[in-house]
């Protein structure tokens, strides 16, 4: 593969994208009187237009997107977004009402949010929601904060919260922001909930148990009644964390475990853009006891006319400006409406479904830790593979070059050398039969040339780098170097 070079490196002096006549006109230099303008930029690259075009443009071709291909990201769920939610996100109606608007002429859009909200309480079994997290990190703190506000209602915010090993990564900052100390439970030997270590822990002084269901292992807290048994009867809560909810979809509903609030995550569950296609989105459902805490605004419906209800006096108060991530919520509402109740259900059994393909078809080249049935996603580790000197890293970059982008890695902690696959309901045989090959191939490489996996990946745009380096030492600046192949960005 050729090497795009920079900006700066095809720079030729008294290049321009483009020159505009001169004015016909005087101009008036007092208009930018005393403004800190100045007239160049130090080594600023002087290049053509169409050479800035063709340089992005082919450096977007080396970019690996969900349109192009699989993502198997265990936890994060990458998956294909249906076009059509833009196009209904972009119409003018949606996209253009100002957040300011009188509430009289924004009843269509108060509408979207109410119903929206509506059928996240009837999904999750809850009974009250709030759209206004801007992402799932955001929603999990305001759960937390939900329960801290109603604890110190009743005179007792309590000082711990139970978070097992199995949980995702923020769950303890949440926790830790609303003013928590953390106490984690351990996993038995099947990778859920140690209900005896639970018991140990479950004191008067505990808050909450976060609880994440599916766990990171993929792996479903069958116990989970009991578990929110025992957490209730010493006066805590149950938060789950909503975030594998595209594993329960149609199947069975949080609010019929005893949780008392989860947060979601749109993009995850409902199909709306992730990471850089966001903005992202963390909705919160709650069971009636914690409703009267909800964040400002919320959204009621009284005689077909709906408003913004401000006089909460128990509310936790505004998390986010206005109502939320509205058009977020739009391309989730266009998902559930276009999939129906069938077609939801059918998002858990095909995640369910293609995830244990690819666990069965990879169970005799990969290490399982754990055997217990998974769901949506499934953990191998790269046990077998470090015996030749290979690690989870090596076939994470080897994977590149079979144009698959990797699965999370090194995650959960209490699987080491985690390899942490999630294929999604979107994905097709054919794309899930690419990606168990180019596993199936990796894993012969490991035994035949380790070494071939040690430097890879061979055939993309950058080789392997030194990421131990670049964390300690970035460099973030452009310096001027005598020998142009030798500048640094």
């Amino acid at each position: 593969m050729i090497r795009e070079p920079l900006l700066f490196d095809i720079s030729e002096k008294g290049k321009r994208g483009f020159r505009l006549p001169e004015l016909d006109v005087p101009g008036d230099p007092s208009l930018l009187k005393g403004l800190p303008l100045r007239t160049e930029i130090e080594d600023f690259p002087q290049v053509s237009e169409v050479e800035v075009v063709r340089h992005f443009t082919r450096l977007s071709k080396t970019n690996y997107c969900v349109d192009e291909g699989l993502y198997p990201l265990g936890s994060c769920t990458m998956k294909y977004n249906p076009k059509i939610n833009e196009v209904i996100a972009s119409m003018k109606p949606i996209s253009y009402i100002h957040p300011y608007a009188p509430e009289e002429l924004s009843q269509g859009n108060l509408e979207i949010l109410y119903v929206f909200e509506r059928y996240l309480s009837e999904i999750t079994g809850m009974d009250a929601a709030s759209l206004q997290p801007s992402a799932g990190a955001q929603g999990e703190l305001l759960g937390m904060m939900l329960i801290r506000a109603c604890l110190e209602d009743h005179g007792d915010p309590r000082k711990t919260v139970l978070i097992p090993d199995s949980a995702h990564g923020t769950n303890p900052s949440s926790a830790h922001i609303c003013g928590y100390g953390i106490k984690e439970i351990h996993s038995d030997g099947s990778g859920r909930i140690d209900i005896e270590d639970l018991k140990k822990n479950m004191t008067k002084e505990v808050a909450a148990l976060m609880v994440t269901n599916p766990n990171t292992l993929g792996v479903f807290e069958s116990d989970i009644k009991k578990i929110t048994g025992i957490v209730h009867s010493n006066g805590g809560f149950v938060y789950m964390d909503g975030a594998n909810m595209n594993a329960l979809l149609g199947v069975c509903r949080p609010g019929d475990m005893d949780v008392d609030v989860l947060h979601l995550n749109l993009h995850k569950t409902f199909s709306t853009p992730h990471g850089g296609g966001g903005p992202g989105a963390g909705p919160v459902a709650v069971k009636s006891g914690l409703e009267p805490y909800l964040p400002l605004p919320v959204i009621k419906k009284d005689n077909g006319k709906i408003f913004c209800e401000y006089d909460r006096p128990k509310s936790v108060g505004k998390v986010r400006s206005f109502y939320g991530n509205f058009l977020v919520a739009v391309k989730a509402l266009a998902y559930i409406l276009s999939l129906g109740p069938k077609g939801l259900r059918e998002v858990a059994e095909f995640a369910v479904l293609n995830s244990n393909y690819i666990r069965k078809s990879l169970d005799e080249h990969y290490h399982l830790q754990y055997e217990t049935p998974s769901l949506h996603e499934c953990v191998f580790s790269d046990k077998f593979q470090k015996e030749l000197g290979v690690s989870n890293l090596d076939i994470a970059k080897r994977l590149i070059d079979y144009n698959v982008h990797p699965p999370t890695m090194s995650f959960p902690l209490i699987v080491h050398g985690a390899l942490m696959i999630e294929p999604t309901e979107t994905e097709s045989k054919r794309d899930l039969d690419n990606f168990i090959q180019a596993m199936k191939e990796i894993a012969r490489e490991a035994k035949e040339n380790p070494t071939l996996l040690k430097e890879a990946p061979h055939q993309t745009y950058v080789r392997r780098l030194d990421e131990t380096k670049a964390a300690r030492n970035p460099v973030l600046k452009w310096e001027k170097k005598s020998d142009k192949n030798d500048r640094q960005t």
